[in-house]
């Protein structure tokens, strides 16, 4: 499988991403939303999500498409983000009809970010204009790194960050992914600059520094996790523009998991509130429903695992920050 064009979620056609983020706070927000309402499911494998507007996604729910996703620094705060988006969308004429009535319709999980080094001393809460901007800004071509939800990302020994990756399958359907990579684990092979997604890396797209070989012992035990109380949750969203079901779309979300677990060790904590959201912009029928279903579940998967070491590697240091990046210790 290649990369589509812009190795970014927005090679899937009508998908656009959006990020806003304030640098005295060391947080912001990442928004994606399509040209129409789209498909959506989420799997959730943290112990501690914060999410809002994720029950309705489950395949026995009423609503079966939404407007938009947000995914947000802030912990429980920066759910009010899914507010200003919604606030924006309904001002727009977007929303599920209920009579002459549109209620747009937001998805939103949140990061752990309010013990980074930013100001978080705020008289009023700054995520809902934070989403107002993000989906302002949304567009096909958008920054990596230390932008939008990444801001203020961080990983057990190095600041994290917004990352995305692209796959383009067989069958010529298109499969992204975009992640806010702020683990309580580590992306890298402990003590090295190797990240663990390093066997699925395309073109150089994090460094191409390869892949060390590990002690079994540190697969074990991981003192880092010890030291850092100011990272948890990974949050993402995987997208195809294959026409799925509300549960083949679950599946999808279901497989991604294997991408977190595969780039970030350990995964899945009960510190962490690991949450992916499936998406289908439904372009294209499938032709083979199961072995194409199967491709676009493994696709995702190498994406999501890729999309979380370009966030960590993408990521730029600023003023007051706690933890290095990848480039300042290892470039």
């Amino acid at each position: 499988m290649n990369t589509g064009p812009t190795n970014l979620i927005t090679d899937i056609a009508t998908l656009r991403v959006g990020n806003s983020e304030d640098k005295n706070l060391k947080s912001g927000t990442t928004v994606i939303v399509g040209d129409s309402p789209f498909i959506a499911a989420v799997d959730v494998r943290g112990g501690a999500p914060g999410s809002r507007e994720t029950d309705l996604l489950a395949p026995d729910k009423l609503v079966d498409t939404i407007d938009a996703i947000v995914l947000s620094g802030g912990s429980a705060f920066g759910l009010d983000a899914a507010s200003g988006v919604m606030d924006a969308l309904h001002q727009a004429g977007r929303g599920f009809a209920v009579g002459p009535v549109r209620v747009p319709i937001v998805s939103s999980a949140i990061i752990f970010d309010l013990l980074n080094g930013g100001d978080k001393q705020w008289h009023n809460n700054p995520y809902r204009n934070l989403g107002v901007l993000a989906l302002q800004n949304a567009k096909t071509n958008f920054a990596l790194g230390s932008a939008g939800a990444g801001a203020g990302a961080t990983c057990s020994d190095l600041k994290g960050g917004l990352g995305s990756a692209s796959l383009m399958t067989s069958n010529g359907y298109t499969v992204g992914a975009l992640v806010v990579a702020n683990p309580r684990g580590s992306v890298c092979v402990a003590g090295s600059k190797h990240f663990w997604a390093a066997p699925f890396e395309i073109n150089g797209e994090f460094g191409d520094v390869g892949f060390l070989q590990h002690r079994p012992e540190l697969l074990l035990h991981d003192p880092r996790l010890s030291d850092n109380p100011k990272a948890n949750t990974t949050i993402a969203v995987v997208a195809t523009d294959a026409k799925l079901t509300v549960a083949q779309s679950q599946r999808v979300a279901v497989a991604a998991h294997d991408g977190l677990a595969r780039a970030i060790v350990p995964s899945h904590t009960p510190l962490d509130g690991d949450m992916v959201f499936s998406i289908s912009t439904a372009q294209h029928e499938l032709v083979s429903p199961i072995s194409d279903q199967a491709e676009i579940c493994h696709a995702a998967s190498i994406c999501l695992a890729r999309a979380i070491a370009k966030g960590v590697y993408e990521a730029s240091s600023a003023e007051g920050d706690l933890l290095p990046t990848w480039q300042e210790k290892w470039s």
